[in-house]
Formats: C-alpha cells, structure tokens, sequence
C-alpha cells in the first residue's frame, strides 16, 4: 500500500508516498529494541504493516516503482527536497569524470540544508557558478560545498552515504 508520509492515508493509483508492507509475513519486531520496532511496525485495521522507508507508487496494473528513499531527503523550510534528485541534476551539469553526493545535516533556520561532496577536476568556484547560472530549482542550491579526492564507496561499489554524512560533519566541524 502506497500512503501519505505525514498522515498515513492511502494514496490513489499513481501518486508518490511511502510503500507500506503488510501480511501475515511482517515481522514481530527488532529483538530486544523496542522503540526500533514502534517505529517500523504499525497496526491498522487488524493488519500489521512494516513502513518500508521508500518512496513509491503503484501503476493501473498493481506493479510498484520504487522512486527513492525518504533518508534521501532533505527537510528545507518544509519542503521535502530528494537528495537523489539534487545529485542527478547536478550531474547534468559537469562532465563524465564528476562525481558528486548530497548530504542532509541540520539547520537551525530552515530544519536542514544539504551539503554536496563532490570529486572531479572543477574548482568550487566553477561548481556554484555552473549551479547557480542553471534552471536548478532554488530549494536544491547546496548550502555547503566539500571538496573530496574521492566520493565514499561500499564494497559494493555504491556510495556510502553515512561516510559522506560524517565527512560532511566533519569538514563543518558540527
């Protein structure tokens, strides 16, 4: 089931909210952690239902897409901004050796800001100025910039975005 992330009302055929799971299947619970369990399982109308943290939606023919994660959003001045989203369209704009990754940390004006890590032969003037000078929307301008030799990576080749979070936190010294 596809809800509203604020309200947990079922959403129509189409829209993008947070994929619930439910079943006989769900889980119990976290062992011994409580407080993780409340905040994964929830009951409604006599069905257990695991909140999946992702995005999606479910087409006419029943089949889920899964868009993105809801960690992967920043919460700016109460809009919810995808990190994903600012990454790819940053993205467009550089050529193929750039890399980037955004990070949400907290803001004490606006709830959170993000914060882009990037890797690639471009100076940081360059890389706001390119930002700035596009149609990017107002709400995905970075509010920081962190300079890295190269973006954190997993094993599996993915990025790793608790490592990026910490270098964030680290270079602002928060």
């Amino acid at each position: 089931m596809i809800v509203d992330p604020d309200t947990l009302a079922p959403l129509p055929v189409g829209e993008e909210g947070l994929i619930l799971i439910g079943g006989t299947q769900i889980m119990k619970g976290y062992l011994n952690d409580a407080k993780k369990t409340n905040d994964a399982i929830l009951e409604m109308n006599g069905v257990r239902w695991y909140l999946s943290g992702d995005k999606g939606r479910l087409d006419e023919d029943g089949f889920l897409t899964i868009v993105d994660r809801y960690s992967r959003f920043a919460k700016i001045g109460g809009e919810m901004v995808s990190l994903t989203s600012v990454e790819l369209e940053i993205s467009k704009l550089f050529p193929d050796d750039f890399e980037c990754i955004a990070v949400n940390l907290p803001d004490a004006k606006k709830g959170e800001k993000i914060v882009l890590l990037y890797s690639g032969d471009i100076s940081a003037e360059d890389l706001k100025k390119r930002i700035f000078d596009s149609d990017l929307n107002a709400l995905m301008y970075p509010n920081s910039y962190v300079e890295v030799d190269e973006i954190p990576k997993l094993g599996t080749g993915k990025q790793d975005f608790s490592s990026a979070k910490r270098l964030a936190l680290d270079w602002l010294g928060e």
